[in-house]
């Protein structure tokens, strides 16, 4: 779809949803500063696709005529990525063991399941297709691979120290999902499910490949 208004109002409407977001992840909507926000993978994928969402919104609104969003496809690629696995993890792993009050915050509720739908729909409408290479699934491991790299420096920074807890004083800083605490999984269930969330990574990769692919063929005939 190359609208620019249907573009405008959607990607603005996003930005809005992601703001809000934003603001309660840091505690603000609590009365209260969230100190370890920064250490969660779904805020930072989510403030990823918040600022590439808000670069298409610029590049939208600096335009004049109709066109498909061409606002860095290989990083929105990458965030697509990174929020449908925030997407899938929470909803399948980790929500049955939150609190009930966690799981209705608006900022869950928007970062968990609708801000990763819309901005894929983002992708699938707006964007040309045809245009994706079949080694993005492979260069955007480095995402979680960073952020692997980033938990594990933040960790070696803090000492190791696991008496200095989260906000909500629920698990070590240091180790912000079970996956990465040695205490619960173990060095080797650590290393087992980084290789896991990384299959998942490339498979989802080449899911979006492969859809890619299908709305090519179909726009051509």
């Amino acid at each position: 779809m190359k609208n620019r208004t249907a573009q405008l109002i959607y990607q603005s409407v996003y930005c809005a949803f992601a703001l809000i977001g934003v603001i309660g992840s840091v505690g603000l909507f609590k009365y209260q500063f969230t100190w370890d926000f920064y250490i969660y993978f779904t805020n930072i994928s989510s403030y990823l696709c918040f600022g590439v969402m808000l670069a298409e919104l610029i590049q939208t609104a600096k335009r004049k005529d109709d066109a498909y969003v061409a606002t860095c496809p290989k990083l929105k690629f990458i965030s697509m990525q990174g929020t449908l696995l925030t997407f899938l993890v929470f909803n399948i792993m980790l929500a049955p063991q939150r609190e009930p009050q966690f799981i209705v915050a608006v900022e869950c509720i928007l970062f968990h399941m609708v801000l990763p739908i819309m901005f894929i729909l983002d992708w699938l409408l707006f964007y040309e297709h045809g245009k994706v290479k079949w080694t993005y699934p492979l260069i955007s491991t480095v995402f979680p691979l960073a952020y692997a790299g980033y938990v594990l420096i933040h960790a070696a920074i803090l000492g190791f120290d696991t008496s200095i807890v989260n906000s909500i004083g629920s698990d070590p800083l240091i180790y912000p999902y079970f996956f990465f605490n040695p205490e619960k999984v173990g060095y080797g269930g650590i290393a087992k499910w980084i290789g896991i969330l990384l299959l998942a990574f490339v498979l989802i990769g080449y899911l979006f490949f492969g859809i890619d692919k299908l709305l090519y063929k179909r726009k051509t005939k």
